[in-house]
Formats: C-alpha cells, sequence, structure tokens
C-alpha cells in the first residue's frame, strides 16, 4: 500500500512567502512567452525571407559583373573576367565555388513560329549545372542533335507577359511556355545560318538569363562565332553567406557588381533575425531568473518546515519519496503557465498570419514544431530542477 502525501502536505506551507512564489509564477509566464514568440518569429523570418529558392545546400549563389564606366566603355577586355580573375575570387576563403555564364558571341534569334507569331535577337548562357536552381534530367545536348533544351528566367516570362497584350500576343502560363516550341536562328559571319528546335524545360528564379546546355554553346560558338576564347562578362559566386562584411568589401575593392536588393535584402533579414534572437536570450533569462526566484521560495519553505521534516525523516520517510511527492505539487502549475504561453503565442501567431501577412502561403497560422518542443523541454527543465533542488536540501538534513 502506498503512503498518502497528503496528511502531511500541511507541514510543509506553513509560513511561506506566497508573493514571491506567485512573482515567480508570473516571471516564468513572461520568460516563456518571450521566448516562443522569439523561437516563433525567427523562424516566420526564416521562411518569409529565406527563400528556397536564395539558397541550396545552405549557400547562396549571386552573380557579379564589373562595373563599366565612361573609361572602359568600348574596351571589352576590361570589362570581362579573365582566367587571374576567376582564380582570385576562387582562393577567397568566402567563396566555396564559382562559375563563369558564359554567352553567345554571335547573332542569336528567337520565335516561336506560328503559334505565337514574335520573333526577336537575344542572348544565349551557359553555366554550371550545379549553379542553377532546376537542372531536369533532359537539359543535356549532343553534337548533331537538332534539339536544344532550354533553362528559361522566370522574370523574362513575366516581362513577356507584361507587354504580350500590347503586341497581340498571347499571355502564357508556366505550364503552357513549356509546352510551346521555339526556334533558336544562329547566323554566322558569313551569311551562313542554322535553326534549332528548343522548348523551355525548366524556369529558373535565380539566374536571370536563357540557359543552353554549355557543350551546345561551346559548339555554337565555335561554328558561328570562329572562338573557343570566350572570356564571361558575369560570373556566379558559391557563397555561405552573400552579406559577408569582408566579401562585400572585397567585391567593393574589385570594382565589382552586385545587385543591391539582395545584399539589403540579407542585410534586413540579419537584423530582424537579431532583434528576435536577443528577445529570445533575454526571454530565456527571465525563464531562469524566475527559476532562481522559485528556488529561492522553495529554499525558505524547507528551511521554515525545518524541524517538522527532520520529524518526518526520524519518522522513516525517505528523501528521495519525500523530494517527488513536493515537486509533484508544482507540476500542475507549471504546466499551466507553459500552457497559457503556448496559447498566448499560437494567438499571436494567428494574428500575424492572418491580419498582417495576409495569410501568405510561405507561413502558417500553426507553430512550428520546434516552439512545441521548446515548450516541452522547458516544462521538463522546471520540474527536474525542483526536483534535484529539493532533493540536495533534504539529504542535507539527514
Amino acid at each position: 500500500m502506498s503512503v498518502s502525501f497528503k496528511p502531511i502536505r500541511t507541514l510543509l506551507q506553513t509560513g511561506t512567502n506566497t508573493g514571491s512564489r506567485w512573482f515567480s509564477y508570473i516571471g516564468l509566464g513572461i520568460g516563456v512567452l518571450l521566448l516562443l514568440c522569439s523561437i516563433q518569429m525567427y523562424i516566420n523570418i526564416q521562411q518569409l525571407l529565406g527563400g528556397e529558392t536564395q539558397r541550396k545546400e545552405g549557400y547562396d549563389f549571386i552573380s557579379i559583373s564589373k562595373t563599366i564606366t565612361n573609361e572602359t566603355m568600348g574596351q571589352l577586355e576590361k570589362n570581362l573576367f579573365n582566367e587571374n580573375d576567376i582564380k582570385d575570387i576562387s582562393n577567397k576563403p568566402f567563396v566555396q565555388g564559382v562559375s563563369p555564364l558564359t554567352a553567345n558571341r554571335f547573332r542569336v534569334q528567337l520565335s516561336a513560329g506560328d503559334i505565337i507569331p514574335f520573333s526577336t535577337d537575344m542572348f544565349l548562357e551557359s553555366l554550371d549545372d550545379k549553379f542553377i536552381d532546376t537542372v531536369p534530367p533532359n537539359f543535356n545536348w549532343k553534337e548533331g542533335q537538332d534539339y536544344v533544351p532550354i533553362v528559361f528566367s522566370s522574370d523574362f516570362l513575366e516581362i513577356y507577359n507584361v507587354f504580350a497584350p500590347g503586341y497581340g500576343l498571347p499571355q502564357l502560363s508556366e505550364s503552357t511556355a513549356s509546352q510551346v516550341m521555339v526556334y533558336i536562328t544562329c547566323f554566322g559571319p558569313n551569311g551562313e545560318k542554322q535553326t534549332f528546335r528548343a522548348s523551355i524545360v525548366a524556369l529558373s528564379d535565380r539566374v536571370n538569363s536563357i540557359i543552353v546546355p554549355k557543350n551546345f554553346l561551346d559548339w555554337a560558338n565555335k561554328k558561328f562565332g570562329n572562338t573557343t576564347d570566350v572570356k564571361a562578362s558575369r560570373l556566379y559566386i558559391k557563397t555561405q553567406d552573400a552579406n559577408n562584411p569582408e566579401f562585400l568589401s572585397y567585391l567593393q575593392q574589385k570594382n565589382y557588381k552586385v545587385n543591391k536588393d539582395k545584399t539589403k535584402f540579407g542585410r534586413v533579414k540579419q537584423v530582424l533575425q537579431g532583434i528576435f534572437s536577443g528577445l529570445g536570450i533575454f526571454g530565456l533569462l527571465v525563464v531562469i531568473l524566475a527559476l532562481m526566484l522559485f528556488s529561492f521560495y522553495l529554499q525558505l519553505m524547507i528551511a521554515r518546515s525545518k524541524d517538522n521534516l527532520q520529524l518526518l525523516l526520524m519518522l522513516g520517510y525517505s528523501p528521495n519519496w519525500l523530494s517527488k511527492n513536493v515537486s509533484k505539487q508544482f507540476i500542475p502549475v507549471y504546466i499551466m503557465v507553459v500552457l497559457f504561453a503556448l496559447v498566448l503565442t499560437e494567438g499571436m501567431q494567428w494574428a500575424f498570419h492572418h491580419f498582417a501577412m495576409f495569410d501568405r502561403p510561405e507561413l502558417s497560422s500553426m507553430l512550428h514544431w520546434a516552439v512545441l518542443s521548446t515548450a516541452v523541454f522547458l516544462i521538463g527543465l522546471s520540474l527536474l530542477t525542483n526536483y534535484r533542488m529539493v532533493k540536495k536540501l533534504l539529504y542535507k538534513l539527514v
């Protein structure tokens, strides 16, 4: 038959300071609320500003080019990247990979046949497949093949859909654009020309260009441009952090041009993450202080109940049994405090998603699993801390 703790509970509550106990509960609730909200907002920022298209395998991919000035206008070699430039960038510790974006050195014309009566002079470029965000299995070409797969920029498709109505052309969805047969006509210097069938096999949110397989562009530059040494006007950089101060300082020193919106985007992300990280740390400190305050309350309770506790120990009550039962008295309170903070956090997330973000699909009205896990961890931490402290104090009375 198990021993009941109820008859002896009153022996441990005489002369206790209930004010400090409730003050610690309130402090714990505020700290937990700050911590949970900070974690959820940090995750929201990751989902809103991180963007899966911005990073691949934990890296940033950005393009850089040389700044064209009045002095370098008309001097093509000064505006292109040579082997020494590429080698210098590759050797920097903040750069994990470099790929030149090679362009055509001959005239190219794109048309869509009779389906869309539209043709224009355009450009083609090639890039290492590892730097492209969407590379389907059929993105390849062999010499003698009259079909060329294309990775098309999503921005270019959007631009087309903007001006298409003004020219009486149909607007295209992404799925329809991939079904339209495109014709690439390559012109040589002596009036030579050859037309290839092509289609959009993927849309890229990262690369603002019309990408074709590298071996096709190398072959075409040799055949129609009479050149095999094609220097790149743009480089794609693979880096762990596009907003690394050393990286940005290097680009400024070399007078290389980069999309400023991407770096500003990253700086805003870092600032917001820093703010909510600071709030999270502050919330954690409040939780720790609340637990310390409650530990003082327990120490005071045990000190004032010292004679009663020593009598219970002399009567044969085990210190372990007393520790477990004393700690159990506060389980409902801790669970209620954390659950109350969790409910408030869920309400704030729901309001943020619906009223501030207007139900954007990147976010969810429900809390992230990391927030729920943190709440469970805090309950366990509070109970374990109290149990160990009460047990330690009781063994001192033995």
